[in-house]
């Protein structure tokens, strides 16, 4: 069965010192990075937030359920993957909510402006394995997708970090729910 891995947001903004800073985020960052030196998946592909105006994504007055202060602005530091991730082994980066939220990996598209669910279909993908920034937001959505999708899909959490515990435990509850495989314990701080 043909695999991927799908690496969500480990990027600048999203870990310790960024604008909407995920604690725990650099070492998801540098795990992943340890993870992928033995991979044994047959593609790997990464997600970034790359917001150009996402409308009320952004706001002054954030609700931090539906708004946020401004994060992974196109062409920003920000949004830059951390240095502590090797993006060495990444095939494809697929940008999401250039003018939208953009919760999901499967909204982006890469260079080409090819969907990630026409690339993995591309390569013959049956299998994802989910890992990245947050556990409660981006990775719930790209792999509870990836499940709406017919992969079988699998979400490593000890190479997440969520944002709160109560949010992660809604998160893994709907995702188990979707039939999503959950492995390890994520990082919530």
């Amino acid at each position: 069965m043909t695999k991927a891995l799908i690496v969500v947001d480990v990027q600048n903004d999203f870990c310790e010192g960024g604008a909407l800073a995920v604690a725990g985020g650099a070492e998801v960052a540098a795990a992943i990075s340890q993870y992928l030196a033995g991979f044994d998946h047959d593609h790997v592909v990464a997600t970034r937030d790359y917001h150009i105006d996402p409308g009320a994504h952004f706001s002054d007055e954030p609700d931090f359920v539906r708004s946020w202060p401004r994060h992974c602005v196109a062409g920003t530091p920000g949004a830059a993957f951390h240095p502590a991730l090797d993006v060495g082994p990444v095939e494809a980066v697929f940008s999401k909510g250039q003018y939208s939220d953009g919760y999901s990996g499967f909204e982006g598209i890469d260079p080409r402006d090819r969907p990630l669910h026409d690339w993995l279909v591309e390569r013959g993908v049956q299998r994802v394995d989910v890992v990245g920034i947050a556990t409660d937001h981006c990775v719930r959505a790209t792999a509870l997708d990836a499940a709406r999708q017919g992969l079988d899909t699998t979400v490593l959490l000890e190479l997440t970090a969520g944002v709160s515990r109560e949010t992660v435990d809604a998160a893994l509850t709907e995702l188990d729910a979707a039939g999503v495989n959950l492995i390890g314990e994520p990082i919530v701080r």
